[in-house]
């Protein structure tokens, strides 16, 4: 095992200064004769020098045991799986002019701002061959504990006591080498919990690691175990992945490993073989570039990581397998591929049990990337950028981002030309937002006028002359009631 460095040891020292309420916490456990550990991700991330504010920790007290010492310090405490041996808190920063003896929140059952906790005790879990959920065994000691878990450089403890790191399986020399590997053999450990395998290609995004390889082979080798894992935890572990600064590694090796051949099955597919004549992309490779292009611009235009906006980023061309025609003159095309790829990312969304809302929305991004396209590289009429507007909603901002990140081409003036064009539409946008407010666009009489006007009840006539209105309003702006009235009647005379 390799020597902490100086830095490494002010780190663990610094992870160590626990506020008064844990500190307090801490004494509880020794005083009761129980081991207390900091581990996993906090000391994994406190050995890298990067933020940590969840701290988790393992025990040798039972859940039993935990809750009231736990009490002790705050009534901010849920159970978040006792049967696995789980109990978090959260645990406010002690008042400066506060008392110190008791320490006790007095919002019982409230998650106030502070430190979240979780403390577990040692397990020694095991899963069966057809379950998706652990036999859930407690342990007698760390080592069982340690081994069970997901990577070496997650399976390293922090004596809260007596400040020593505790790292049996090697995880500080493979945090030195950035190498991802498994306490047990890997095998083993994916047999145990298959999801770990979608794990590594997160943490090869996230931490920038590269997994050993025992633990490409075992993935290869395993994925049909994935099988008992749950649509909701897989859609869990891709989001986080979608979610790091970057994924491109982290797909490619759930591509590589077939992996994604399961879960995410119509990214794989377009990889499609380049015709002789090279007359279009390598759609996989587009559709990273793509997602990397559309981060970049995230991060410029002052976003928060967007899973909705990366999802339509990576998936936004998933329709052009189903598309691909060779055309005359070895043309290819991809007629209707935004049409047909929206349908699929609804469909593959749905199955990952993503939320309505997430799934209306990605697809409508899909369903939009090529609206742009369509009106070349013309200028926009007013009756255009209506149009575009009312149909993005409120994707606008993301369709902005994609429809610009969507151009990988390596001809430089083109890609200029692309460029201006759509800085062109983005200003004709806000031109036309301040004098119309495009973001609520209606026609200018309602239904109540319409019926007025028209002296109809309710009915398929109303909703024919408020499309009719409304089509007027996007290719002319708004009119006012008198005109609108006016043209109103003089279609109603034709009908």
């Amino acid at each position: 095992m390799p020597e902490l460095t100086t830095t490494q040891r002010q780190r663990l020292e610094d992870a160590l200064q626990l506020p008064a309420r844990l500190r307090r916490l801490a004494e509880s456990f020794a005083r009761e004769g129980h081991e207390l550990y900091l581990v996993g991700g906090c000391v994994r991330d406190a050995l890298l020098g990067q933020p940590n504010n969840d701290l988790d920790f393992t025990t040798s007290a039972t859940p039993d045991q935990i809750e009231p010492l736990v009490r002790r310090v705050t009534n901010a405490v849920w159970d978040v799986g006792r049967d696995y041996g789980t109990i978090a808190a959260m645990v406010r920063p002690e008042p400066a002019d506060g008392p110190s003896g008791s320490g006790a929140d007095s919002d019982a059952g409230e998650r106030p701002e502070g430190l979240q906790i979780e403390i577990t005790t040692f397990r020694a879990d095991t899963y069966r061959d057809d379950s998706r959920k652990p036999a859930v065994a407690f342990g007698q000691h760390l080592g069982e504990d340690l081994i069970r878990r997901d990577f070496t450089v997650n399976a390293m403890a922090l004596d809260v006591a007596g400040g020593e790191l505790l790292d049996p399986f090697g995880g500080l020399a493979d945090l030195d080498q950035r190498v991802l590997r498994t306490p047990a053999a890997a095998e083993l450990s994916f047999s145990d919990d298959p999801l770990r395998m979608m794990r590594a290609a997160r943490f090869t995004s996230q931490l920038g690691f590269l997994p050993d390889v025992d633990v490409v082979a075992a993935m290869r080798d395993m994925k049909d175990r994935l099988g008992i894992v749950s649509a909701e935890r897989i859609r869990d572990e891709l989001s986080k992945l979608l979610l790091t600064d970057a994924p491109r590694m982290g797909l490619d090796l759930l591509v590589e490993t077939g992996i994604c051949d399961l879960v995410l099955p119509e990214l794989p597919a377009l990889r499609m073989e380049i015709d002789e004549h090279n007359h279009h992309k390598d759609v996989y490779e587009h559709s990273l570039t793509v997602l990397e292009q559309a981060i970049e611009l995230e991060r410029a235009r002052g976003h928060a990581p967007d899973l909705i906006l990366r999802l339509a980023a990576l998936l936004h061309d998933i329709g052009k397998p189903a598309t691909r025609r060779f055309e005359g003159g070895g043309k290819v095309s991809f007629l209707h591929h935004d049409v047909v790829g929206a349908k699929l990312v609804k469909a593959r969304m749905r199955a990952l049990k993503f939320s309505g809302e997430e799934t209306k929305a990605v697809a409508k991004l899909v369903e939009l990337h090529m609206r742009f396209h369509g009106y070349g590289e013309q200028d926009w009429t007013d009756s255009a950028v209506r149009r575009y507007v009312r149909d993005a909603g409120d994707q606008l901002e993301r369709l902005h981002i994609l429809t610009r990140s969507d151009c990988t081409t390596r001809n430089a003036a083109k890609a200029a030309r692309l460029r201006a064009a759509y800085e062109q539409l983005e200003w004709r946008i806000d031109e036309l937002a301040a004098q119309e407010e495009l973001d609520a666009i209606r026609p200018d009489l309602n239904g109540d006028q319409i019926m007025e006007i028209l002296d109809v009840p309710p009915g398929p006539v109303v909703g024919k002359a408020y499309k009719f209105l409304l089509e007027l309003r996007m290719e002319r702006g708004p009119l006012g009631e008198e005109a609108a009235r006016e043209a109103l009647l003089a279609w109603w005379a034709q009908q």
